[in-house]
C-alpha cells in the first residue's frame, strides 16, 4: 500500500485528543503512572488550543474537582492559564462555572483564582523583534479590551459571591500586579482604571486602592520635577519654531507608549506631554480625575453620600501620603478637584489643614505642609468665596496674635522654633496677594475696614520677623499691595533684613563658591500652575492664575532682584519655589467608564462656618 505523501506531511487535526479522561488521567496519576497527566497538562497548555477543547476539558475537570487538591496545582494552574478571554460566549461561561466550582469546593485554589483575574487587568502582551532583542510592549489594538474587562470584573464579583472574605485576599495580590511605574502609559492606564473599577463592588477596599494609586502616581510626581517638564515643553516649542520637527511630522509617528502623536504647527493642538513620566502621570491623573466625577455624580447630579465618603477615604490618603510628601506638583489636585463640587467640602478641607496647624502634637513639618495647604488652596481654588477667605484670616489671624502673645521679650527669629508661626505668615501673606481684590470689591470702605482689623502691623513688626523667612516674593509682593492700601509700611523690616542677612554659598563641582538661594522656611506652594495637558483641562476651569497687580496697586514697590518680568506666563513665584530635585520628600480619559454607583452612608463632616454640604 503506497502512504499519501501530504498526510505525512500534515500535522494532526487539533480536535485530536490523546490520553483518557481527566478521571482516569488521575487515577492512573494516583497510582504512579505520571504520562496521561503530564500529556493533559501538555494538551491545556496548546497555544492552538478550540473552543471545543476548551469546554470539554472544563466540563470534565468540573466533574471531578473534589479530587483536584493541593497535591495537583500544577494541573489546576494549567485549566486556570487556559485563553478564555477573547473566546466564545460558551466558553466563558463554561470557564465562569469552573472558577465558581473551583473555589466553593477547593478554597486553597482562591488566590490562584484572583491572581489569574487580576493579570488581565492590563492588556496582551505582543513580541516586537529588533534584531536579536525581543521587546515587549502592551497590544494597544486590542479591541476586546472592554469586554475582557468587563469579564473580569464579572469573575471577581461572581468569586465573592462563593467566598465572601474574596476581598481580604485581593488587596494583597492588586498590589504585588502594578506594573513598573516605568511600563507604557497604556499599561498603567488600563490597571488604574481596573482598580478603581474594583472599589465599585468592593467599596470596603476603596481607601486602601486608593492609596496604591495614589502612592504610585506620587513616585511619578516626584520623578518629574515642574523645572525639567518646564524645559521638556519650552525645547519643543522652540523646535517646533526652528522647523527642525518639520521632517518628523510627515508621518505620525509613535512615541515609546505607543500613542500617536500629532503633527506640530500651528493651530494644531499636542495633548502628548514631552517629558516622558509626566506622560505617563497625566493620562493617571486623566483616570484618577474621571472616577472622582463618576463616583460623585449621577446623570450630572452631585450625589451627596457617595461624594462625602469618597472625600473622607482621599482626606486620609492625603494625611498618610501627600501631605508629608515635599514637592509633589499634581496628584493632590485630585482632592482640590473633588472640593469643586461643593462649597462645604472646600470648606471642610480648609478646617482639616486648619486642625492640623493648630495641633501641638503634630510634627512641625507637617504643621507647616497644613499651613501651605491653606495658603495655595485659598489662593488658587476659584470655587472658594470671598466670605471663605474671610473666615480662615479671621482663624489664622488672630492665632498668630496669640502666637505672638505667648512670646517672651527675647524671642527671636528662629525657624527652627518657629517653623509653623512662620508656614501660617506666609499663608496669610500669599492669601492677601491673591485675594484682597475680591476682598475689597463692592464695597472699598468695608473691605478696608475689614483688612485693618486684622492688625497686620503688629505681625510684620513683631520681634519673630516672619518677613525675614518668608520667599522674597512674597515678601515684597505683599509689601506693594499693603503699602498702596496703608495697611502696613514693610519696606523698612525687608531693608533691614536684608543688610542683616549675610549671603550664603555653596561648593560647585569644581570647588569654587557659588551664591544660592536659601529658603530657610523650605517653603512649599502645592497648588502652583498645574502643567500637565490632558488632565489639566478639567483643572483650568476651576483655577485661579496669577493676575499681574494694576499700575496703582504696585505703585511705589521695589522690586526684588530675584522678581520675574510681567512677560511671566502665571506664577510671580516662577523660580523660587523649591523643585521635586532639590528636596528629597518624606515619603516614597480612559475608554469609556462602566462604573457603577455605590450605596453609601454617612453624615457630613462640620465645618467652621457650619454651613451645610
Amino acid at each position: 500500500m503506497e502512504l499519501d505523501h501530504d498526510f505525512l506531511n500534515t500535522p494532526p487535526m487539533k480536535t485530536v485528543r490523546f490520553g483518557g479522561s481527566v478521571t482516569d488521567t488521575l487515577m492512573k496519576f494516583r497510582q504512579g503512572d505520571t504520562s496521561d497527566y503530564e500529556l493533559l497538562k501538555h494538551q491545556l497548555a496548546d497555544p492552538d488550543i478550540k473552543d471545543a477543547q476548551i469546554i470539554n476539558w472544563l466540563q470534565e475537570l468540573r466533574s471531578c474537582l473534589s479530587q483536584l487538591t493541593k497535591d495537583h496545582e500544577q494541573l489546576v494552574h494549567a485549566a486556570l492559564r487556559l485563553p478564555w478571554l477573547g473566546r466564545s460566549a460558551a466558553v466563558v461561561e463554561e470557564y465562569m462555572a469552573f472558577l465558581g466550582n473551583l473555589v466553593s469546593a477547593q478554597t486553597v485554589y482562591l488566590r490562584s483564582c484572583l491572581k489569574m483575574i487580576v493579570s488581565n487587568f492590563t492588556p496582551g502582551r505582543i513580541v516586537i523583534q529588533e534584531g536579536n532583542v525581543n521587546i515587549s510592549d502592551s497590544d494597544d489594538n486590542d479591541e476586546h479590551l472592554p469586554r475582557n474587562f468587563d469579564l473580569c470584573h464579572q469573575a471577581l464579583q461572581m468569586i465573592a459571591r462563593y467566598v465572601p472574605s474574596t476581598a481580604r485576599f485581593l488587596m494583597p495580590i492588586l498590589c504585588e500586579n502594578f506594573p513598573f511605574v516605568t511600563k507604557s502609559s497604556r499599561t498603567l492606564e488600563c490597571y488604574v482604571h481596573n482598580l478603581l473599577r474594583v472599589t465599585v463592588y468592593f467599596p470596603v477596599l476603596r481607601r486602601e486602592i486608593l492609596e496604591l494609586v495614589v502612592s504610585k502616581m506620587l513616585k511619578l510626581d516626584v520623578s518629574a520635577p515642574r523645572r525639567e517638564i518646564e524645559d521638556a515643553e519650552e525645547n519643543a516649542a522652540q523646535q517646533q519654531q526652528s522647523g527642525g520637527a518639520q521632517d518628523e511630522c510627515l508621518f505620525d509617528m509613535e512615541d515609546d507608549d505607543g500613542i500617536p502623536r500629532s503633527p506640530s504647527g500651528p493651530g494644531v493642538e499636542i495633548s502628548v506631554m514631552e517629558h516622558p513620566v509626566a506622560e505617563r502621570l497625566d493620562v493617571l491623573m486623566a483616570v484618577l480625575l474621571a472616577y472622582i466625577k463618576d463616583m460623585c455624580h449621577s446623570n450630572g447630579v452631585l450625589q451627596l453620600e457617595r461624594t462625602k465618603e469618597l472625600y473622607r477615604d482621599l482626606v486620609c490618603v492625603f494625611d498618610k501620603l501627600l501631605l508629608p510628601t515635599h514637592a509633589c506638583c499634581h496628584v493632590q489636585y485630585a482632592l482640590f478637584y473633588l472640593c469643586s463640587f461643593r462649597v462645604g467640602l472646600a470648606e471642610a478641607f480648609l478646617e482639616h489643614l486648619w486642625k492640623l496647624l493648630q495641633s501641638p502634637s503634630q510634627p512641625a513639618i507637617l504643621r507647616q505642609a497644613a499651613a501651605g495647604y491653606i495658603g495655595s488652596f485659598l489662593a488658587r481654588a476659584k470655587f472658594v468665596p470671598v466670605m471663605t477667605v474671610k473666615a480662615c484670616l479671621d482663624l489664622l489671624v488672630p492665632w498668630l496674635h496669640r502666637y505672638i502673645d505667648s512670646q517672651d521679650s527675647g524671642s527671636f527669629c528662629d525657624v527652627t522654633l518657629h517653623g509653623p508661626f512662620y508656614a501660617a505668615c506666609q499663608a496669610v501673606f500669599y492669601t492677601l496677594v491673591f485675594r484682597h481684590r475680591a476682598i475689597l470689591e463692592g464695597n472699598m470702605r468695608k473691605g478696608l475696614a475689614y483688612l485693618q482689623s486684622l492688625n497686620l502691623e503688629r505681625i510684620v513688626m513683631s520681634q519673630l520677623n516672619p518677613l525675614k523667612v518668608c520667599l522674597p516674593s512674597v515678601a515684597n509682593m505683599f509689601a506693594s499691595i499693603t503699602r498702596n492700601y496703608q495697611l502696613v509700611f514693610c519696606y523698612t523690616v525687608i531693608e533691614r533684613n536684608n543688610r542683616l542677612q549675610l549671603p550664603m554659598v555653596r561648593s560647585s563641582q569644581g570647588g569654587s563658591c557659588q551664591p544660592t538661594d536659601m529658603n530657610p522656611l523650605d517653603s512649599f506652594f502645592p497648588f502652583d500652575p498645574y502643567l500637565l495637558r490632558r488632565s489639566g483641562k478639567v483643572i483650568e476651569p476651576i483655577y485661579q492664575v496669577w493676575e499681574e497687580p494694576s499700575d496703582h496697586e504696585v505703585k511705589g514697590h521695589q522690586k526684588p532682584a530675584r522678581q520675574v518680568s510681567t512677560e511671566e506666563e502665571d506664577d510671580f513665584l516662577h523660580g523660587e519655589t523649591l523643585q521635586a530635585d532639590d528636596v528629597v520628600g518624606m515619603t516614597p480619559g480612559s475608554y469609556e467608564s462602566h462604573l457603577r454607583s455605590p450605596s453609601s452612608v454617612g453624615s457630613p463632616p462640620v465645618t467652621f462656618l457650619q454651613r451645610p454640604f
